[in-house]
């Protein structure tokens, strides 16, 4: 998904407010009671628990492909259970684990789903479509004519990315959109995930079940237990260094301290003073890279201590005590 830089893809965003919302089935089973939660405009939030957590019902109660029983759902100002659901759906992209392309049309005709439901013009959603597949880093000559089953699964995950953009959805919802392709490609598609949302933006919501992928890709992470609880809602960092409850504590499990390096970054304040040997030999990291790169460093060098750098120029001492000491929490 490499971001063609100054791309006029994605102009807006909106706020998410889910304010008390539960989902009752009529045998009485409760999968969300009372959920409350906030995301921001622009912001990454994810959605992660137990199986039956119900973080996937409060995924689909957003755009009503299930119907809320109790709350209310804002989307900016508009309650979404007082407008009509297909023109809800039109104004939110929707990316599932299996992407549900249509086998039968070309990639360009999928991602022009949306855009022709709407009435665009031809001219208009070619133009669309080809800037889209170039933002997700599909050349739209070579991939625009193929079919799904012509395109591997990191391809397919892409195309499904760009018909959830293409008429500039306000919010993306995402349920589990890269558990169903290989470690590898899951990195990578995370990583240019990450590239994409920086340039367009997007509030979003995702659904997983991998913390070290919410800890990677959300800005804040919801942690949900039975029947739609939330036991803590927080930045990754604060989760893993300060968990909430017993439930969260065990949740993140006993390598949090691990995870937590990964998404701390190093920061004038823990460093000691440049030494007055010059130290010359010590490894090198730079400043504002994460703790967990500072740790390798160390561990490679077989030291103790790392020089950290900005623009190329020593700034200051990074001891192992003190990254062990970040990776810590409370």
């Amino acid at each position: 998904m490499d971001v063609t830089p100054g791309s006029t893809a994605g102009h807006g965003a909106a706020s998410i407010t889910l304010d008390g919302i539960g989902k009752r089935y009529p045998d009485g089973t409760e999968a969300v009671r009372k959920l409350s939660l906030d995301v921001a405009a622009g912001e990454l939030v994810v959605l992660i628990g137990p199986s039956g957590c119900g973080k996937s019902t409060v995924l689909r109660m957003i755009n009503r492909l299930i119907e809320p029983t109790a709350g209310r759902i804002l989307l900016g100002d508009d309650d979404v259970t007082r407008v009509d659901p297909v023109a809800l759906r039109r104004r939110i992209g929707y990316v599932i684990q299996n992407v549900g392309l249509f086998p039968h049309q070309t990639v360009a005709t999928n991602v022009a789903t949306v855009p022709g439901l709407l009435g665009w013009s031809r001219a208009r959603t070619r133009e669309r479509v080809d800037e889209l597949l170039e933002l997700v880093g599909l050349e739209p000559a070579q991939f625009g004519r193929r079919y799904p089953h012509e395109l591997s699964g990191g391809q397919r995950q892409r195309v499904g990315v760009a018909r959830a953009l293409a008429a500039d959805p306000v919010v993306l919802l995402m349920d589990e959109p890269f558990s169903a392709v290989d470690p590898i490609v899951r990195t990578r598609l995370q990583e240019e995930f990450l590239r994409l949302q920086a340039e367009v933006r997007k509030t979003i919501v995702l659904v997983t079940h991998d913390l070290d992928e919410a800890v990677r890709l959300g800005d804040r992470i919801a942690v949900l237990s039975e029947g739609g609880r939330l036991e803590q809602y927080d930045t990754p960092a604060a989760l893993l260094g300060s968990p909430a409850s017993p439930f969260v504590r065990e949740f993140v499990g006993a390598d949090r301290g691990i995870r937590r390096l990964a998404v701390t970054p190093l920061t004038r304040e823990v460093l000691d003073p440049l030494p007055t040997d010059g130290a010359t030999d010590l490894p090198t990291v730079p400043l504002g890279g994460s703790a967990y790169d500072a740790l390798g460093a160390l561990l490679t060098s077989a030291t103790d201590r790392a020089l950290v750098t900005e623009d190329g120029q020593p700034i200051g001492v990074l001891t192992r005590a003190r990254v062990l000491n970040l990776g810590a929490g409370d």
